[in-house]
């Protein structure tokens, strides 16, 4: 596709903007339970305000553009505020949580290296089974070896295999606040005393939790401790514009003092262009994302997050208990916040044949694997659509308990299948040439009916499991 000779009008432009979101997930109507975090459209008028007086202003030169570095460093002293930090407490924002998982993953290597005097060597992280899959990303950009330690059966990680995993080459641990499969909290106190006694860092990724596990404890809620109250914990991430319910892509990495922080940095002073310093991996940083997250705080405030908190929490209620309600279901782990999942404890019914059949009533469906499972992160949106999902959830348990053919129809073995077959490698090696595939340049159309993957992959594991069916 070529940029057209002759630019469209607006209105032509918008038309076709609008006729393309046809196929999207409809978040507005509380129908998706990830992705999107909706606050009120009054806060999203907000939100789009702040972002459109910034649209073109660039953070990557703070004295060019003096409001943005006051708006940065405002809504740095802020999170730090909220997650218990003191007046040592530094950091930046960034585009997501990936990136600050990434920042935080490359701080400590070269800290590991300035520290040790080493400066190539392999060094080793441990993380739950259950850890975002960024620090993997992590681990292959950066040459850090992620080293697994499993989670138990409440969907937390194991202290004691933490422990028999650290060796000389290990440089932090990590834990999750909440993790995202399950929506459980790490012992964010036992890995700090296994940092403190084997002085290695300790990264909590509170990327989602940050900014709501703080509001349920103010509620009464027992939230296990995971911020800088903790004395072990040395850095934490947390998205903004997830609970925060600030415009992607703003999130913010903390550290305990500078003296980790300054690892992170980059300095150049001999490029031909000028002395360059960015504090984090993008160079040009939108100012919009970041006076919409100063908007975002600043607008909601202390008394409508809780009130929002409040709200998330007695959804969250709603829906576990009626999920419990169907004998055939049970919720994963001990989950804490408005992340959980749930799975079938009944060999009768498939729980990829439920979400199919959920699919069906035109709700989007999350799938996962270990256990086989379905997602939830509620919002408020969820608030109206609770009872009419839990009826659309007793129906899809009885017709496959009624109907066991259903679990060997449609997408249910191709996520049972994929989450059992053996060569793993194999399956990497054909995902990323379906994803080679989607993003090099064809020289014509898109085809969005090809390329659209409506459930997180469905398309890609389609054509995966055609490629084992053949074998």
């Amino acid at each position: 596709m070529m940029i057209p000779e002759e630019g469209k009008s607006k209105e032509e432009v918008l038309k076709e903007l609008k006729l393309a979101q046809q196929n999207d997930a409809r978040w507005e109507e509380g129908r998706i339970f990830s992705l999107v975090f909706h606050f009120s459209e009054e806060h999203s008028d907000l939100v789009k305000s702040a972002y459109n007086m910034y649209i073109h202003e660039n953070g990557l030169n703070p004295m060019a553009f003096q409001s943005l570095r006051k708006f940065e460093s405002e809504v740095v002293q802020m999170t730090a505020f909220l997650l218990n930090g003191d007046d040592n407490t530094v950091g930046c924002m960034t585009s997501g949580g990936t990136e600050s998982i990434l920042l935080a993953m490359k701080t400590y290597r070269d800290k590991a290296r300035k520290e040790r005097k080493k400066k190539y060597f392999i060094p080793e992280i441990i993380i739950p089974d259950s850890a975002h899959v960024a620090f993997l990303k992590a681990g292959e950009y950066f040459d850090i070896k992620m080293i697994h330690a499993p989670v138990d059966k409440t969907g937390k990680v194991n202290v004691k295999a933490v422990e028999r995993r650290i060796t000389p080459n290990t440089i932090a641990l990590v834990g999750s606040a909440p993790n995202y499969p399950y929506g459980t909290i790490d012992p964010i106190s036992e890995l700090s005393d296994l940092a403190i006694k084997y002085n290695l860092n300790l990264h909590v990724d509170a990327c989602v939790g940050g900014f709501i596990l703080p509001w349920l404890e103010k509620l009464g809620e027992n939230i296990t401790p995971f911020d800088f109250r903790v004395p072990g914990v040395t850095s934490l991430s947390a998205d903004l514009h997830k609970y925060g319910y600030s415009a992607k892509g703003a999130s913010v990495i903390l550290y305990r003092t500078m003296d980790i922080m300054k690892h992170q940095l980059f300095v150049s002073v001999n490029f031909p262009g000028g002395i360059v310093m960015t504090p984090g991996l993008t160079g040009t940083r939108p100012g919009g994302a970041i006076a919409s997250a100063w908007a975002t705080l600043m607008g909601l405030g202390q008394n409508k997050y809780l009130e929002n908190a409040k709200k998330l929490s007695e959804i969250v209620q709603r829906m576990k208990e009626g999920i419990q309600a169907i004998p055939e279901l049970e919720i994963v782990g001990e989950p804490q916040g408005p992340l959980f999942a749930y799975y079938s404890k009944s060999p009768e019914v498939n729980i990829y044949a439920v979400a199919d059949l959920l699919e069906e009533k035109g709700w989007h469906i999350d799938r996962q694997q270990k256990p086989a499972s379905i997602h939830f992160m509620i919002n408020p949106l969820h608030e109206k659509i609770v009872d009419e999902y839990l009826s659309d959830l007793k129906e899809a348990v009885s017709r496959v308990k009624e109907n066991p053919n259903l679990a060997k129809q449609a997408t249910a073995p191709v996520y049972g299948m994929l989450a059992t077959v053996p060569l793993r490698g194999m399956v990497e090696s054909e995902v990323r040439k379906i994803v080679e595939n989607i993003y090099k340049n064809t020289g014509s159309n898109i085809n969005l009916e090809e390329q659209n993957t409506p459930d997180n992959g469905l398309t890609i594991i389609k054509k995966l499991l055609g490629y084992f069916l053949k074998k």
